[in-house]
């Protein structure tokens, strides 16, 4: 017997997961459930990440958790329990299904049926962010080489378990050239291993755009992951409702199913809410877990009862539904109909393998890493480039050079533009055509500091195998 996890959450979430639980017993899968208390409770009892100690001890014991929706109090430096866990248990992979139920639910694209893989650990959202000038904050974009290497490879699996015929790649590596430039080329690696699914590269404005108006024409979509979480939301929400939409995250230890709403507070102990989300997220985790028959089973049976006009407050629809019913009659009416199959709606069957293993990651043997130069970036509250220039030429060396410097990005000098908006945080590029040693920066930051020239933050630039990793910036 297989033991999982489970957390009731807020609102909502203790009653859309009785009717979920109760559909998995009566399909007499083989899973027994292990509850957890977190979320609003544990917030407010002092705790301000949502969870106890002995409730990550049971979830990282039984490697499943089945999650429904919690609410997160307002203020009080509460932490969000979603991003702790998906960072704390290494769940790198979220996997968001949005496939259209015309003419059932309601929706501009009745043949909408695409999967978003979305990284789930680093990206923008690797949160680290700082201060450092009176005008200027930074957010660092972190892509690594194993993170790109785990998510893509992962969408192609999925692809080849599930029957899906291509993968489209989301990034804007015409601007940031070497954090989504890893990205894409990654996915050109990948897609050599899989030359059976169709892989395709889209800029993620324009794709986005496209998604929004030609969903029909995806099928996987992989990304990182700020621009998942976006599109997964718009995928979702064209598709009918985001209300009815499971989240899956995947990690190679554990990994966690829940629904995408919120706890809905305000319709809490009614009996009305759907829980079709949490139902779509159970359905996946069974999948997941290799009981692939017993997960077809529910779908097909679930997609039977919304087919029968079974609906609930959400999405009921006087020309369309039959029969108004509450959260717990429309668990009831899901098992009525195991063993069933739609007739409109098309029928689930079981994937390949659903089980998807990914091998170990093998890091490729070390590049020949040179450094050529820093980039100083300067607190300095003037706005002529020219006369920041003049002072940093005090600090030039025989080995290095200023070069450079720029603003927001934007080359101010050499040649810069009067018109071109400068706040108080300056980067200031050193540069030899020659490998360095790093004491060369030391001792031009200790010059500095004699100067009086406020450096907040250094970037040291390489090159690797003769190749430079770093960016040149706008204007120049």
């Amino acid at each position: 017997m297989r033991k999982v996890t489970i957390a009731k959450g807020d609102g909502i979430g203790p009653e859309i997961m009785e009717a979920v639980l109760k559909i998995i017993k009566k399909s007499n899968t083989p899973i027994d459930f292990e509850e957890i208390e977190i979320g609003e409770k544990v917030y407010l009892s002092g705790n301000t990440s949502g969870i106890s100690d002995a409730s990550w001890d049971v979830i990282r014991k039984n490697k499943v958790l089945l999650k429904a929706p919690i609410t997160t109090p307002q203020g009080g430096g509460y932490k969000s329990l979603n991003v702790t866990m998906r960072k704390a248990l290494g769940l790198f992979a979220n996997i968001r299904p949005c496939v259209s139920l015309h003419p059932f639910v309601a929706t501009n694209f009745p043949k909408l049926d695409v999967v978003i893989v979305r990284e789930n650990e680093e990206d923008l959202y690797a949160g680290i962010e700082h201060q450092q000038t009176d005008e200027v904050v930074q957010c660092l974009k972190l892509i690594s080489r194993p993170g790109c290497e785990k998510i893509i490879r992962y969408a192609f699996e999925y692809a080849q378990n599930y029957g899906r015929k291509k993968v489209t790649c989301f990034s804007k590596d015409n601007i940031m050239k070497q954090t989504d430039g890893l990205f894409h080329q990654v996915f050109k690696e990948i897609a050599m291993e899989y030359p059976n699914i169709e892989a395709n590269h889209m800029i993620i404005d324009i794709g986005t755009a496209y998604l929004a108006d030609h969903p029909e024409k995806f099928d996987v979509i992989v990304t990182s992951n700020l621009y998942g979480d976006i599109i997964s939301d718009v995928a979702a929400q064209i598709a009918g409702s985001v209300g009815l939409a499971g989240s899956v995250n995947i990690g190679n230890e554990c990994s966690m199913f829940e629904a995408i709403h919120g706890s809905a507070p305000d319709i809490a102990g009614q009996n009305i809410a759907n829980p079709s989300g949490l139902l779509q997220a159970a359905i996946a985790m069974l999948y997941h877990l290799g009981y692939a028959t017993e997960a077809t089973r529910i779908q097909n049976a679930w997609l039977k009862t919304l087919e029968d006009g079974i609906h609930t407050a959400d999405i009921y629809n006087d020309s369309l539904s039959k029969q108004l019913v509450g959260t717990s009659e429309f668990a009831d009416a899901v098992i009525a109909n195991f063993d069933k199959v739609p007739n409109i709606l098309k029928a689930d069957t079981p994937p390949k393998n659903s089980v998807i293993q990914l091998p170990e990651y093998k890091r490729k043997e070390a590049s020949q890493k040179d450094l050529l130069g820093v980039d100083l970036f300067v607190h300095w509250s003037g706005v002529d480039a020219n006369i920041l220039a003049e002072k940093l030429k005090a600090l030039t060396t025989e080995s290095m050079d200023l070069v450079m410097i720029s603003n927001r990005g934007v080359k101010v000098w050499p040649n810069g533009f009067s018109e071109t908006f400068c706040t108080d945080h300056w980067r200031c590029r050193f540069q030899s055509n020659q490998p360095l040693e790093k004491n060369v920066i030391v001792t031009l930051l200790g010059e500095a500091i004699d100067l009086g020239i406020d450096v907040i933050k250094t970037e040291n630039l390489y090159q690797f195998n003769g190749v430079k990793a770093y960016s040149m910036g706008q204007g120049q």
